[in-house]
Formats: structure tokens, C-alpha cells, sequence
């Protein structure tokens, strides 16, 4: 019936004497997704149950693919990801929360860009990188921040969330379609 999908990040905040806010991560990061469903009889009940028995809650975490985030919205750019994995064009560091991406014979203005919302793995040599990431902003070589480096009309610098967990190395995928979220049962 139902699908909801939130981001988790509680912080510790604290305002010092003069003004300053402190504040800081205190635990990881997760995604929580919730899940309803229409009634249903008991055939059509017990194989979700079982499913779930199996997974004997936080035992055995498995993998889902949620339907809303499937596809990137930018239909020229699902195309393009339909086929083509962008690549990070150098190492990026766990915690970093931007990465220079692209593949030769990308060309941003023709397959266009991820939108903001999207979700992305990524697929490289740390085996153990099993986050999902969520882009909140996407710069190309028409529109970019002037601190930062222009990226070349082959690159994309994406900026998501949250932080890489593990480090990525250069030439490690970015998964735009049908990326699986890792679910633990609470």
C-alpha cells in the first residue's frame, strides 16, 4: 500500500556562551524504509511471513530494490545508465560526500545528469561497500561551483548522502538503475 523511505542521522548539537553552534555525528547513518500492505488473506500473507522468518531478523540482512528509485528520473540520463556505469575519476575518501564522476564518451549535455533524489550504489574493489547513496546535487561543465574545479564536459561532480562508508577507488561504477539498499529487520 505503502512505501516510506527516510534518512536517519541523529546528531549532537550544542551552542556555545558566544553563539557558535558545535555539532557532530554521533552515530552511522541509515536508511529506514517502511513498509505497508493492503489486507490480505493468509495465502497471500504467508510467503512475505516466511520470507521474514527466514531472514530471522537481523541475522541474515538481504537486499530490495524499491520501485520508486529503480530508474534515475532524467530519462535520457536512465538510458545512458540502462547500459553505462560512470566511473569515479579518482579515489575518493570515506566520508566524503562528493566525487568526480564519468566514462569516456559521456558527454553531459547529451545524456544529460542524475537528478537530485536519486538513489546510486557502488560497485568497485571494496567488496564490503554496501550503501546506498541518495545525490543532492549535481554539477557539470556548464554549471558548476566557482571554488571547486570545472569538471570537463566528460565529468560529473556529484554531491550526495551520506558520507561514503568505505573509500572508492578510481574506475569503481556508480549504479544508477536498480540500486539495492542493504535491509537489516529491526
Amino acid at each position: 500500500a505503502t512505501v516510506k523511505f527516510t534518512s536517519e542521522q541523529p546528531l549532537l548539537r550544542d551552542r556555545t556562551n558566544s553563539g557558535r553552534i558545535l555539532a557532530r555525528s554521533i552515530v552511522a547513518h541509515r536508511w529506514k524504509i517502511n513498509i505497508t500492505y493492503n489486507p490480505m488473506t493468509r495465502d497471500e500473507f504467508e510467503p512475505v511471513y516466511s520470507f521474514l522468518l527466514h531472514r530471522r531478523g537481523a541475522m541474515s540482512p538481504f537486499f530490495v530494490s524499491l520501485p520508486q528509485y529503480r530508474t534515475p528520473r532524467n530519462t535520457t540520463f536512465a538510458s545512458y545508465a540502462a547500459s553505462n556505469n560512470l566511473e569515479a575519476a579518482g579515489a575518493v575518501a570515506a566520508g566524503t560526500t562528493q566525487a568526480l564522476i564519468g566514462k569516456s564518451g559521456y558527454t553531459n549535455n547529451t545524456n544529460s545528469s542524475p537528478f537530485p533524489g536519486d538513489l546510486f550504489t557502488i560497485n568497485g574493489t571494496n567488496s564490503n561497500h554496501l550503501k546506498a547513496y541518495m545525490v543532492t546535487r549535481v554539477e557539470s561543465y556548464d554549471d558548476y561551483q566557482a571554488t571547486l574545479s570545472q569538471p570537463t564536459t566528460s565529468q560529473l561532480r556529484i554531491h550526495f548522502t551520506p558520507g561514503l562508508s568505505k573509500s572508492s577507488a578510481t574506475g569503481d561504477s556508480l549504479v544508477f538503475t536498480n540500486p539495492k539498499i542493504k535491509v537489516i529487520l529491526s
